[in-house]
Order: structure tokens, then sequence, then C-alpha cells
């Protein structure tokens, strides 16, 4: 199947091939999000070297792994024998790109690379060998580095103070799909529905290509949930415990941070997070926040006018938050479809339609014709007091035209009709708004709903302009 979507990383990858020495790429992101199909596809016609490290094995174990699949290709290896050591097997791979005449690219593919460096293996050193003492000394190397465990590739290759610092010539932090590459996605599998199922689907998968993949043609989006999550054989009931592990190195502290988060719809601070999770404040807590949001589990929110210590976390990633809102301490085979209509789904369809939102700025800005524009993104909360009526914004589009949309995102079945109590609500939060921050900008209230909403009197009292699930997909 074609890679769909992914624009800007083939493009990023196909330029490698075009550069006139050679480069270091590293691909990193969550698991099952689609690296490795996606450097296979885009580098086959110039892949010479792939070799995928071993889970859990030891270094005697990587090392004739490494060594079967170039002898596998070469056929010459055989009289160098089973390499001892990590310089040694690069060596052999030095030794049979030098026998290639071709001047082509030539991509040495490195996949699960953190399987490689066992303990006191040597192998970073090696790599790092290989790399500076050879691949650079030469214009047609493309060593692409990939793997799940992004905390590895950030610190040790990325972030290196060694061999490594500053040698990564290009660096592609996979990110799941928009809902519009969703759509082509499964468009590529024949599977078509309307666009809100897809808004839906997306608000409990997210655009993770794996868990996708298992969506079949002729369900609905209720039957959907219920076979990945619910059933005896749901491929998506246990992912929880293998995400986390496979990413990072002490996922404990990951997971904590995610679980308070899950707790609080709206984001957390720093210091709340210290609270809720009891981890040490410092670097450790700084490491882990920033591992999380490279791949894309959480955002950072700055509240407009606020301090940086009231900087916002909020949990984005799908999967995660619907696992811990609906199956974390679910007991038996549920049936979802029972559950599908209740009170507390339509409450979390609220939140998860607003983290859609968040996770597509880019497409809301497009939709409001003022892509070109600078902007700020931000969140807004004012607590009010017993004398003052409170307010809470979940998405402030600050604006260099002195503007400001003020967007409510509202989940809804059907056309979205806009009543006197509700328009009353809006004009107080922009009031209350616009009283609290002094802004002196223009500030436009725009509505996002899945079906758009009903034009009526209350809309145009207060409504500016409104945005429906169509859009997201243009």
């Amino acid at each position: 199947m074609p890679v769909a979507g992914r624009k800007e990383e083939i493009r990023l990858l196909e330029k490698q091939m075009q550069l006139p020495q050679s480069s270091f790429v590293a691909v990193y992101g969550r698991r099952r999000i689609g690296k490795t199909y996606l450097v296979r596809q885009v580098c086959a016609k110039q892949m010479l070297f792939e070799c995928s490290g071993l889970h859990e094995k030891n270094t005697s174990q990587q090392l004739e792994n490494f060594y079967l699949t170039l002898n596998h290709l070469s056929g010459k290896n055989k009289k160098n024998g089973l390499p001892a050591t990590w310089l040694q097997a690069f060596d052999q791979l030095k030794q049979y790109i030098s026998s290639l005449r071709t001047t082509s690219k030539k991509v040495i593919f490195l996949d699960e690379i953190s399987w490689f460096d066992t303990a006191k293996s040597g192998f970073k050193a090696a790599l790092d060998n290989f790399w500076n003492q050879y691949a650079t000394k030469r214009n047609d190397i493309v060593l692409v580095i990939c793997g799940s465990a992004a905390s590895w590739i950030i610190n040790k290759v990325i972030n290196d103070r060694g061999g490594l610092h500053n040698r990564i010539t290009c660096s592609i932090a996979m990110q799941p799909f928009t809902l519009r590459e969703t759509a082509e996605f499964l468009q590529l599998k024949k599977i078509d529905l309307v666009y809100k199922d897809i808004v839906q689907l997306y608000m409990v998968t997210g655009g993770v290509p794996f868990y996708l993949n298992d969506v079949e043609r002729g369900e609905s989006v209720p039957q959907i949930i219920q076979r990945l999550f619910f059933s005896k054989t749901a491929p998506l009931k246990n992912e929880f415990d293998n995400l986390y592990s496979a990413l990072f190195k002490n996922s404990g502290d990951h997971i904590a941070v995610i679980k308070a988060l899950a707790a609080k719809n709206k984001g957390l601070t720093r210091s709340e997070i210290i609270n809720q999770t009891k981890l040490a404040s410092g670097g450790g807590l700084t490491n882990t926040l920033q591992e999380l949001a490279a791949c894309g589990f959480i955002q950072t929110i700055q509240p407009i006018n606020k301090a940086k210590e009231d900087l916002l976390y909020r949990l984005l990633d799908e999967y995660s938050i619907f696992y811990l809102k609906f199956l974390e301490r679910a007991s038996g085979s549920r049936r979802w479809l029972e559950m599908y209509n209740n009170n507390t789904y339509k409450v979390w369809c609220g939140f998860a339609f607003e983290n859609t939102c968040l996770r597509h700025t880019v497409a809301i800005k497009t939709a409001l014709g003022i892509a070109g524009i600078s902007s700020s993104e931000y969140s807004w909360q004012h607590k009010g007091s017993v004398s003052a009526t409170g307010a809470q914004v979940d998405l402030l589009i600050d604006r260099t035209d002195n503007c400001i949309n003020l967007c409510e995102a509202k989940f809804y079945n059907g056309p979205f009709e806009i009543t006197k109590q509700y328009a009353d609500t809006l004009l107080k939060k922009k009031t209350v708004f616009a009283s609290q921050v002094k802004t002196k900008k223009n500030i436009f209230v725009t509505l996002i709903t899945p079906y758009g909403a009903t034009v009526n009197r209350y809309y145009n009292s207060i409504v500016t302009n409104q945005l429906t699930a169509e859009d997201f997909f243009r």
C-alpha cells in the first residue's frame, strides 16, 4: 500500500538522496506510527543494507544478527567470520560498501537501533566511528537510524555531547496522522466514512496507522470501537502496557505523568504535575516532559498574558485518554454498543473534540482564511470570585492583524442550535475575556462543530464564523 500523507517527511527523506555529501538521518516516534514503513517505501531503490536490532537479546546475538544480515547481502563475509566486537562488525560493513563500484546513494538503515546498544557493548562508539571516520569521507552514504525508543535517539544521538554531537543532518519526529491524512489512509483501504465519523474514530484511536489498519469496511464507529477495544481478541485492549515501555527506558515516570494529565482535562502546570505524581523536580522530570512532547503525547499551552510557570501541559494522545477513561478499570468484556450513548461518553466526546481541535490549529487557520497571518495559540481561564464571573477558553488564536479568534468546540450529532441561554454564555465569556486581558483587538467568536450550527437570531447575535468537520479535511 502506498504511503498516505507524510508529504513533509517524504520530502525530507528524498532531499537526502540529492545532497552532494553523505547524510545522517534520525527517524523516531511512538510505537506503531509507521517509521519503518516510511523509510522502506521512500528509500526502496537506494536501500543497500537494512538490519533491525533484536529485542532483549545479548551482544553476541546482536552481532550475529548483524553479521548474518550482511553476509546474506554480500556473500563475502564468511572469510571474515563472526565479529567479536561492534568495531569489527562495522568494519565488515565498510569493506562491503567499499567493494561496490556504483557511485549512487546507498542507504544504510539501522532499525530499532536502541536494541543494538546492550550494556557495555561498545555499539555507540562503533557507530560514531563508522560515521565520523568513514561515511563523512564519502559522498554517497545515507545513514538512517530509526526506533520506537525515542529517548535513546534523543539523548544518545540528537543531544549527544560526544562523538555524535551535531552530526545529525536530518531529524524526523514522526507524529500521528492529521485528520486529512487519516482520511487518505482509510481511502487507500477502500473504507468510506463520513467526515463526522472519521473525526469520532480519530477521537478514540488518534492518527496512528497501526491502529487504523485494523478498521474494517462495513462497520459503524461503535462497531469498530467494540471490536478494537472490548472484544475478547481486541487488538488494542493491552496496547497501553506496551506503548510507553517500548518508547522510554524508565517508563514509570512517563506513565505517572500521563495518568496525572488524564485526570485533568484542561491540563496541569509543572508544579501541579509534581504534586500529583510526587516526582522530583529537576532534570529528570524535564527530560520526561520533553520526551512525551517529542512523541506527540502531550502539548504545552501557554496561557495568554501568564508567566512561564503557568505553562500548561495537556494530554493529547487519543488512545491513552480513551484507555484510561474506559478500559483501565474495565472488568471482563464490556459491551461498548450499550455504553455508546450514555452521558459519560457524551461528556468525554466534548473533551476529546476539543483535543482534536488543538491538534489541528493549522487546519483551523486555513479554513478561516488566515493561514498566512502570524499568530500564537493560547488557552485562557479566569476563575472568577463571589463578585465576578469566571470563564474559560480552550483555544485562542491571537493574530498579528489585530484580531483574536475565541474558539468554541461543540461535538454534536446534528446541526447545533444556539439557544438564548448559550448565546448569553458566549457573550459573558467574550466580555469577561476582554475585560480581564484588557485587549483592544477585535474578538471573533468562532464555533467549531461536526455539522455546523443553525443560523438563527441567537447565532447572529454572538457568532462571527463557524467551521464544520469537513473543514479539517480540506
